[in-house]
């Protein structure tokens, strides 16, 4: 019977080509703009590191004075003192730990090449192991490296494409800030979005990810500084490493509840210390989650979320608007009706017969939605956006397409195909 329903269904769409096309325009742009939105919406709220997030906590302290304005806002500053920071690093309790910090490089190529900046990362050794860094050649550094201050560098895939043409460049060196680092690693392609290791520490939250990853002592005595430092006391001149001023980032691996726990004692209890030796005035401490951390920086804008509503509002409002258009068709047909209820057709054989209609015009809906949502997402690309080159239509969105274009449209059509099934036919023949 789905045959001969899906035959008529068929039929009548081309009897009103003109209605037809106006129930598939009207849901394809409904679906196009709430596609393009959603897609957008999830690319900022993903979660950027799946096979890991559960595990990964951002510890804060409060090393400001009662009498900062920062401070009486009631926030948790968000970087930490280079002491603060080493002291939860080098006291090992948690399963991995690390410190960093975002810089920019000068990078000088081989060759007598033009010189270049990149966005880099002034870290510690367990930054790899912790984010599941994938490597196409070598390792990332020890320990022992960010102690000895070793001038060594690990450099993303693309960075390795441009310089040594994708060859293995393990051993080779690098001039960056005029200075030589020797290359252990080459990453393969990673690039989180959002860059959620370095939210709030400065440079670009998406994007192609960071260029080049250094310890970060060793890249503080090489003089390099980070994008992002904040001083709240007496000025300590330059020294970055003993000044009142926050400048870096600690993020630490976690296996389970009781372990978190047990970390966010260690952290109060650190605070404490801190307050009795007098470099703190308050206790104060805080232990987000990876996604609990990137909902409280509000990574995804409040624009952004204000256009998924209107979207969806307004394929609501073409759902309805087919609902009238297929109504409209159901009072033109009943005569047609009339006569198949005099001949033996069902109540349930009318109802699926409008509903299957309903479907063939979702998805032909679908089919022009999914080129508006290319378009609209074309036009995205086009923005002068961090995000913007990332915007793109993957196979789940694809998919989710056809699934709203079908579910608007079936639900479009249960009040015509209800209409029509409970149309007495005596009248409509009686009318003929």
């Amino acid at each position: 019977m789905f045959g001969y329903y899906l035959d008529l269904a068929l039929r009548s769409l081309k009897r009103n080509k003109v209605l037809t096309a106006l129930m598939v325009l009207s849901l394809a742009l409904g679906i196009g703009a709430s596609i393009t939105t959603l897609t957008v919406f999830r690319l900022l709220s993903g979660d950027p590191l799946p096979q890991r997030s559960a595990q990964l906590f951002y510890p804060q302290l409060d090393p400001y004075p009662r009498d900062q304005p920062f401070s009486r806002s009631g926030k948790m500053p968000w970087l930490m003192t280079y002491v603060d920071a080493m002291n939860l690093v080098r006291a090992r309790k948690a399963e991995r730990q690390t410190a960093m910090a975002m810089t920019q490089t000068k990078v000088t190529p081989e060759h007598g090449q033009k010189p270049f900046f990149s966005d880099g990362v002034m870290t510690t050794s367990d930054f790899f192991a912790m984010f599941d860094a994938p490597f196409r050649y070598g390792a990332g550094w020890g320990a022992a490296d960010d102690d000895s201050r070793a001038s060594v560098v690990v450099i993303a895939d693309f960075l390795n494409d441009k310089l040594f043409a994708g060859t293995n460049s393990v051993g080779r060196s690098i001039r960056i800030n005029e200075h030589d680092f020797r290359i252990i690693g080459v990453l393969r392609h990673w690039a989180p979005q959002p860059r959620f290791y370095g939210l709030r520490l400065g440079g670009h939250d998406y994007g192609s990810g960071d260029a080049v990853f250094m310890p970060l002592q060793t890249a503080r005595a090489d003089g390099m500084t980070p994008q992002i430092s904040l001083s709240f006391g007496p000025s300590g001149g330059v020294n970055l490493e003993i000044a009142p001023s926050t400048w870096l980032g600690v993020w630490v691996q976690l296996s389970g509840v009781a372990d978190a726990s047990a970390y966010r004692t260690f952290l109060t209890h650190y605070a404490e210390q801190q307050v009795v030796l007098g470099r703190f005035q308050r206790s104060r401490v805080a232990l987000s989650g990876l996604m609990q951390w990137l909902g409280d920086q509000r990574v995804v804008p409040d624009d952004v979320r204000l256009q998924v509503g209107l979207a969806f509002g307004f394929l609501l409002i073409c759902v309805v608007n087919t609902v009238g258009l297929l109504l409209a068709k159901c009072l033109r047909r009943s005569r047609e009706i009339g006569v198949r209820r005099a001949l033996g057709a069902s109540r349930g054989a009318i109802f699926a017969q409008f509903m299957i209609e309903a479907g063939i015009v979702g998805l032909a809906g679908g089919m022009l939605g999914l080129f508006f949502a290319e378009m609209g997402l074309w036009g995205i690309r086009h923005q002068p956006a961090e995000y913007a080159s990332l915007a793109h239509l993957d196979i789940g969105m694809f998919l989710f397409t056809f699934v709203v274009a079908l579910v608007a449209s079936l639900i479009a059509g249960l009040l015509p195909a209800w209409r029509a099934s409970v149309l007495a036919p005596a009248p409509q023949l009686k009318a003929a």
